[in-house]
């Protein structure tokens, strides 16, 4: 069982990295910006698709408050049930910050991920990934926790942790 856990856990990242590629892979080119034209449509038709790439990001994405720092690494959460790890959780998190504050996110992620794994291993021994754990009101509570705890070492600068991805694998 002990040598099976890494090839399961590799085989998880691996298929986890494969999905989040598939998901958020770039939007082909519009379909103007591939056919030959004159040096000017070609501009035009570039300037078009830059437009289009930031129109992406939201109706009012300039003019939000907020920027949106994904944390590199997923988080993996063993559930040990008698001694024993009988699931593991995987999550991909995000945070909600004031616009322009993304680099003090990631020069400070060690941090972050070091209370982020304390409060999700806090969360799985009280019991939160038992049962039904996408349940509305479970993921809430989850969600104020990381907050708070989000908060703890970055201050208001943060406004919510996005929870992006959630699985669960039983062993």
């Amino acid at each position: 069982m002990r040598k099976l856990l890494p090839v399961i856990l590799a085989l998880l990242g691996l298929a986890l990295g494969a999905g989040a590629g598939f998901v958020l892979h770039p939007k082909p080119a519009p379909e103007a910006a591939k056919t030959k034209a004159d040096p000017g449509e070609k501009a035009a038709a570039k300037a078009d698709t830059h437009s289009q790439t930031k129109g992406d990001k939201g109706a009012n994405a300039e003019n939000s408050d907020y920027d949106y720092a994904k944390l590199a690494n997923q988080f993996v959460v063993p559930l040990v049930e008698k001694g024993k790890v009988h699931a593991l959780v995987v999550l991909s998190l995000s945070l909600e910050v004031t616009r322009g504050t993304t680099t003090q996110v990631y020069t400070l992620e060690p941090k972050i991920r070091d209370e982020f794994l304390q409060a999700l291993f806090d969360y799985a021994n009280a019991g939160g990934f038992s049962g039904n754990y996408t349940e509305g009101n479970k993921m809430q509570i989850l969600r104020d926790s990381l907050l708070e705890t989000a908060k703890k070492v970055l201050g208001p600068i943060v406004f919510d942790v996005l929870v992006t991805g959630i699985m669960r694998q039983d062993v």
